[in-house]
């Protein structure tokens, strides 16, 4: 679809319109809300098909294909009174907001897509899962990264919970870096080695003939430094209470 909307332009809004217009000689146009005026303003100046809209409806009026960014909690604020027609695709990366939901707020009996697009569509490596499948919708997150499309909200809720693992991987990143400089190791240093030692497991996470267990296990030697760590810092009880952060955030996504 060439007319795209954009309601929410925060972290993934922004990542989107980086990953649909960036070195593209032909990007779609994209209409985005007016809140968040300084980064709305910032990508229309920056990209050419690129604009500014006087309020959400006007986004959705101009668009074929709208995508709903905002954050859950102001989903009320910004949504009620839209008009959308049946013949709009809506897309909602909102987590936890179900599509029965959005359905009786907009009003529609048109297509209604939830997806998890990742920040990494900002350079088209976001493998975005979306519920249920749509073929414009599915089109657009494969032109950004890949797309995998899932059965029901239930299956794309564990998918959801996942993502909240993103940040806390940062916070392990720094706290070893934060913890080699405790030893002496100039910081830059240490956050520099940090960063390179793991985008080296990211390179390796691409060779998707070795499951992530055997991963592991051709990083490790016996009785070697990884496993030792490994055995006494990521043990059962540990392990056990990720299980259980995971399930509670599942529980409040149902």
């Amino acid at each position: 679809m060439q007319r795209i909307g954009i309601i929410g332009v925060g972290e993934i809004g922004r990542a989107l319109v980086d990953g649909l217009c960036e070195g593209d000689e032909e990007p779609p146009e994209i209409y985005l809300s007016p809140r968040g005026a300084r980064t709305a303003a910032e990508l229309s100046q920056r990209y050419p098909t690129v604009h500014v809209c006087a309020d959400n409806q006007d986004v959705l009026n101009c668009s074929e294909l709208v995508i709903l960014a905002v954050r859950p909690q102001d989903r009320v604020e910004a949504l009620t009174g839209l008009r959308v027609g049946d013949d709009r695709v809506v897309v909602s990366v909102m987590a936890g907001v179900a599509i029965s939901e959005l359905r009786r707020t907009l009003g529609t009996d048109g297509p209604v897509v939830r997806a998890i697009p990742l920040p990494s569509a900002r350079e088209r490596r976001s493998v975005t899962v979306t519920c249920p499948s749509h073929p414009a919708v599915d089109d657009l997150f494969g032109s950004l990264g890949g797309t995998l499309p899932v059965a029901d909200e239930a299956t794309l809720n564990v998918f959801q919970a996942l993502t909240a693992t993103l940040t806390t991987h940062y916070r392990y990143l720094a706290t070893l870096a934060d913890w080699a400089a405790r030893q002496g190791v100039p910081a830059e240093g240490a956050d520099r080695y940090i960063r390179g030692l793991f985008q080296g497991v990211g390179r390796a996470l691409g060779d998707d003939t070795r499951s992530l267990q055997q991963l592991a296990g051709d990083h490790e030697t016996p009785k070697g430094l990884n496993e030792r760590l490994r055995t006494t810092w990521f043990d059962p009880a540990n392990a056990e209470a990720l299980t259980k952060a995971l399930d509670a955030l599942l529980a409040d996504l149902k």
